[in-house]
């Protein structure tokens, strides 16, 4: 028999008899599972990086005898020292299937080979849907998707998602797509951004950094701007035509303004009816270059004197800070999680090119946090702001409530994926 025969007849096998129907009938029949997670997209947002930890977090928590291997598919040397950091007993490999969805490498060959189930990790779309359909062409043993937005289906990505065993979406808009798709085959849930799982923190780098900046605990916001679109070209040099890069400039030129003027008039009012402090700060590389023109420089000289700003920076560090925080505003979709996570209250203001992850918000119940930029005024924003301040209380409670709801779906996501173990 030969080495794919032989892992598609092993699969089968184990299949056939590892069908628990919860997670303590795992822990009896199974001690040490074997986990392979796939996960990693790029560096240069805390929110992509926040998704590995976050997923390995769920994973350890709700499955603390599995063995879980990491194929992460960027490569960046602080943020594997931040993970090896964090999960010592992972081990970290790197490597990509050929354009046949072949693999050579003898570490995945042979993680693959010991793996019970294949978890591709959150994110944007299915990115690794290579590493899936490398997986399915060695053998028949278990894979799905543990909380992605899934927005454009292809035919070859269809035909993937029906062979999975579960599929979790990281909101519900995604499920609306697979059915008007017809996928309705694997195990299909809502279940979050593993983001609202991280669980990474740098007290050391945050703390002195508050004190560097005479920043006190609950007693200043963070703010993170957000183009419309993107730029990658300048973060990771892809190929993009003059004119996309044009179109895209030309977008981002109309809106930024208009868009950060909303939340400059948040920071004035802070500043003005509390006295405390601002802090902006980045989710991604690119958006350190844009702080001055679009939230600082603008301010009023009484507002700006009580405006710190920092570079790129991890997202344990920002997850240590962020807690720290009263309140975190942000465009960017991820800071927010980290913050909710963290015990503080935070806004997302979403920009409609920011895809239709945005309904997660939704989804956990934090309607009320969520200001779709286009149909808001930045006096809404301020207003929202001053109510959290004279109000804190409830609005910890509001907090807690959608983040005892995120906790619950991933308990039982991971219960589902117990079931093919």
């Amino acid at each position: 028999m030969n080495r794919r025969a032989f892992l598609k007849q092993a699969g089968i096998f184990s299949a056939a008899i590892f069908l628990p129907s919860c997670l303590n009938k795992v822990k009896e029949e199974k001690r040490n599972p074997y986990l392979l997670v796939v996960s990693g997209w790029q560096d240069v947002n805390i929110g992509d990086i926040a998704h590995t930890p976050g997923l390995l977090h769920i994973l350890q928590t709700y499955l603390p005898e599995a063995t879980i291997t990491l194929w992460k598919r960027s490569k960046n040397e602080k943020v594997e020292a931040l993970l090896k950091k964090n999960f010592p007993k992972i081990d970290i490999l790197y490597g990509n299937p050929d354009k046949d969805f072949t693999i050579t490498d003898g570490r995945l060959l042979e993680a693959i080979d010991r793996a019970d189930v294949f978890i591709h990790g959150s994110g944007p779309s299915v990115v690794a849907a290579n590493c899936l359909e490398a997986w399915r062409k060695i053998t028949d043993k278990p894979f799905g998707i543990y909380g992605t937005t899934i927005q454009d289906i292809s035919p070859s990505l269809k035909n993937l998602l029906e062979d999975a065993s579960f599929v979790f979406t990281r909101e519900t808009a995604s499920i609306g797509k697979l059915k008007e798709a017809g996928i309705t085959k694997p195990e299909i849930r809502f279940v979050p951004d593993a983001t609202f799982a991280l669980n990474i923190y740098d007290e050391e780098s945050a703390r002195a950094f508050l004190i560097a900046n005479d920043l006190e605990d609950r007693k200043f916001i963070c703010v993170i701007p957000r183009l419309r679109k993107t730029p990658y070209w300048l973060i990771q040099r892809e190929s993009y035509t003059e004119r996309q890069i044009e179109e895209t400039t030309a977008l981002n030129n109309k809106w930024k303004e208009i868009d950060h003027a909303k939340a400059r008039e948040a920071i004035i009012r802070w500043v003005r009816k509390t006295g405390n402090k601002v802090l902006i700060c980045p989710e991604m590389t690119y958006q350190v270059d844009i702080m001055d023109e679009l939230l600082i420089d603008p301010l009023p000289d009484d507002v700006k004197k009580n405006v710190v700003k920092r570079g790129y920076w991890l997202p344990d560090e920002a997850a240590s800070l962020y807690s720290k925080a009263f309140c975190v505003l942000s465009f960017e979709c991820h800071s927010p999680i980290i913050s909710l996570r963290n015990g503080t209250p935070a806004f997302y203001l979403r920009q409609p090119e920011d895809t239709i992850k945005g309904q997660m918000y939704y989804d956990l119940g934090f309607d009320e946090w969520v200001f779709e930029i286009n149909d808001t005024t930045g006096e809404q924003i301020a207003d929202c702001l001053m109510n959290v301040y004279s109000n804190y209380d409830n609005a910890q409670a509001y907090r807690k409530q959608g983040m005892d709801k995120a906790s619950e779906l991933f308990e039982m996501g991971v219960k589902i994926v117990s079931q093919f173990l």
